[in-house]
């Protein structure tokens, strides 16, 4: 509302509470994206362990005791197609033809081909050839003792990935669309000039990324599928742009701003908000 102090900037939920960072100090901004991007960071890690880890584990054990993938191409000790690990939301198999007889339900699905491997999903399948300069272990006794070893750090490598995704994200995004928010509080007489545009723009940002958060929590625990999970990732990128629009004109009018007219007395009288 206009006439109203600004609140204290900490929270990126409500169109005030965005706007509040336009003037604020760079160095608040940075702390409470850092916040977002760790509390983003973590969920996701908590998914891929939750749902994707136990499948990578029961995979390795299913593996032969001999087998590599060597000159871009797989030694494969089993018996034909098998899968080796299931569940809702990631499937590991070996399919040397990728026949499609062993293909899984599962939201994601690694097939091992004799040449690639591909990633089946709801939205097609990806194919990643087998580089011909690597040797890589294909087995049991190699793979297992590895895993058990890199499995955390991998957790933590995801999260750092993230989080600095994010940070960098965020930050190309603000100077793309600190212009228009510029434009906006221009014409709406707002205080607003370029760099709390800048500010204010990468707030805006972070309303969606905890929406989106928030989906990946209840597509972990079950309560959505693969497909709401893919439109909460649309809506997260419109909700951004409703604050890029709303936030601006939470504003303080600008101190040089004409005096608004009052409707029913036909008087003019200065308004500070």
């Amino acid at each position: 509302m206009e006439g109203l102090a600004l609140p204290l900037a900490w929270q990126p939920v409500t169109a005030g509470g965005v706007a509040a960072f336009a003037h604020a100090r760079l160095g608040r901004l940075l702390v409470v994206q850092f916040v977002m991007a760790l509390l983003a960071a973590s969920v996701a890690a908590w998914f891929v362990h939750r749902a994707w880890f136990p499948v990578v584990s029961a995979a390795i054990e299913q593996l032969p005791a001999q087998g590599e993938i060597r000159a871009g191409r797989l030694s494969w000790g089993g018996t034909g197609p098998q899968l080796l690990g299931e569940g809702r939301y990631l499937a590991v198999a070996v399919d040397l033809n990728h026949e499609g007889t062993v293909r899984s339900p599962a939201n994601v699905a690694l097939e091992f081909g004799g040449g690639d491997a591909r990633i089946f999903s709801l939205f097609g399948f990806v194919r990643w050839p087998y580089p011909k300069g690597w040797i890589m272990p294909f087995n049991r006794v190699e793979l297992k003792p590895w895993w058990g070893a890199w499995a955390p750090p991998l957790l933590a490598i995801t999260m750092v990935l993230i989080i600095l995704a994010l940070m960098l994200s965020w930050s190309v995004l603000a100077t793309v669309y600190y212009l228009p928010v510029w434009l906006i509080g221009f014409f709406a007489n707002r205080d607003l000039d370029l760099r709390a545009s800048w500010r204010l723009a990468g707030a805006a940002l972070m309303p969606g990324a905890l929406l989106l958060t928030a989906a990946l929590v209840l597509y972990g625990l079950g309560v959505l599928d693969l497909l709401h999970l893919t439109i909460a990732l649309a809506v997260h990128f419109v909700v951004g742009w409703v604050y890029l629009v709303l936030a601006p004109l939470r504003l303080p009018r600008h101190p040089q701003a004409p005096a608004q007219g009052d409707p029913f007395t036909g008087s003019t009288k200065a308004n500070a908000s």
